[in-house]
């Protein structure tokens, strides 16, 4: 769960508890986007005619105008492309700007050999009318293609396991505010996910389309009811880029039925989890999926309140309340009951690594 979640909530003590506890995607080191330029006064009730006049001597294939410094790693994301066709030499494309973007923007023309011209930080409102030479014309920017991960992008990462085919779940926060989402498979592969994505901010879950056979359904508990005091393993990529790249194991025990507040949606776990374990499957011993992890507490939050450091206290969206939402979404989960000997952490492990996912979110 988010803190950002639990602050919307109405109730005073979410709000209290919104401090308490952080989701645990990871953040990882990326170059720092540059600073946006300097805005003129906003103009928040109105939107601005522009006028462009492609003086290239060649045909135009696409443009884009997008507010200065929208950024990401470094590159502007350009959004969609404004032409409805190819737009000839010498001539005039008018658009609109949309109410309360400012006056700053960032300008790109594509034209038909495959060179664009960049113009940035250009004031609409003072210049409403702009003209693009053909020495402004340059060869384009190296890109990632469609379907690749841009090595310029800022990255963050969690977890996610297969719940039916093609179909990946992790939590919402893992990749909220994404521009693109890759998983990579247990063998290897780098797959691109295809939104949009169904969440329930709530729950702090979602689900997305990966096509491209991700890897192998995970079955979900069916019963018995977890029990208070029942041995579970977490699995998933906790620190990427400092610890090594591979998913790791810990074993700990329900600690509660309920979570942080009394949330009746969650347990509270004594399995160690860190930024990165967010979305990741909890099983039982016997190689079931029984929760979603989903946050920890806030140790320094909670010293400061208590003095005392809290030792490895965590929570999981309760398994039961992931099927509900699964099955507003569509999807059946495979579920099986959880009977006969438990296995040891390796052999669910193995079960685990066959269907668990690292999640790459772009911004």
């Amino acid at each position: 769960m988010s803190s950002s979640r639990l602050r919307r909530s109405p109730r005073p003590a979410a709000l209290l508890l919104g401090a308490l506890l952080i989701p645990l995607p990871l953040l990882a080191q990326s170059p720092a986007p540059a600073p946006a330029p300097p805005q003129a006064p906003a103009q928040p009730a109105e939107d601005h005619r522009v006028q462009l006049a492609n003086r290239t001597g060649q045909e135009a294939r696409a443009l884009y105008a997008v507010r200065s410094g929208r950024q990401a790693g470094g590159q502007p994301a350009w959004g969609r492309n404004l032409l409805p066709g190819p737009m000839p030499t010498a001539k005039v494309f008018t658009f609109r700007t949309e109410a309360g973007a400012g006056c700053r923007f960032d300008l790109r023309l594509v034209v038909a050999d495959g060179r664009e011209a960049v113009l940035r930080n250009r004031d609409i409102c003072a210049a409403p009318r702009i003209a693009i030479e053909a020495d402004a014309l340059r060869a384009a920017a190296s890109r990632p293609a469609p379907g690749e991960p841009n090595p310029r992008a800022r990255v963050s990462s969690g977890t996610g396991f297969v719940v039916a085919t093609d179909r990946v779940l992790t939590n919402q926060h893992v990749v909220g505010g994404c521009d693109r989402i890759f998983i990579r498979t247990a063998d290897g592969r780098t797959l691109p996910a295809v939104p949009p994505a169904r969440v329930d901010a709530g729950l702090d879950l979602a689900l997305l389309t990966v096509p491209g056979d991700p890897g192998e359904v995970l079955p979900f508990r069916a019963s018995p009811e977890v029990r208070r005091g029942e041995g579970v393993i977490a699995y998933g990529f906790p620190l990427p880029g400092l610890l090594s790249s591979d998913p790791k194991l810990t074993r700990g025990e329900v600690n509660g039925l309920n979570g942080l507040g009394n949330n009746p949606g969650h347990y509270q776990i004594s399995a160690e989890v860190q930024p990165g374990n967010s979305g990741g499957p909890l099983f039982d011993l016997r190689g079931h999926v029984v929760g979603v992890v989903v946050s920890k507490l806030h140790a320094q939050n909670i010293a400061k309140r208590t003095g005392d450091i809290p030792q490895n206290v965590n929570f999981a969206v309760k398994g039961t309340a992931t099927q509900d939402f699964l099955g507003r979404a569509g999807i059946q989960p495979r579920t099986e009951a959880s009977t006969g000997p438990e296995l040891g952490g390796a052999d669910v492990g193995d079960i685990a690594n066959r269907g668990t996912v690292f999640i790459r979110c772009e911004r």
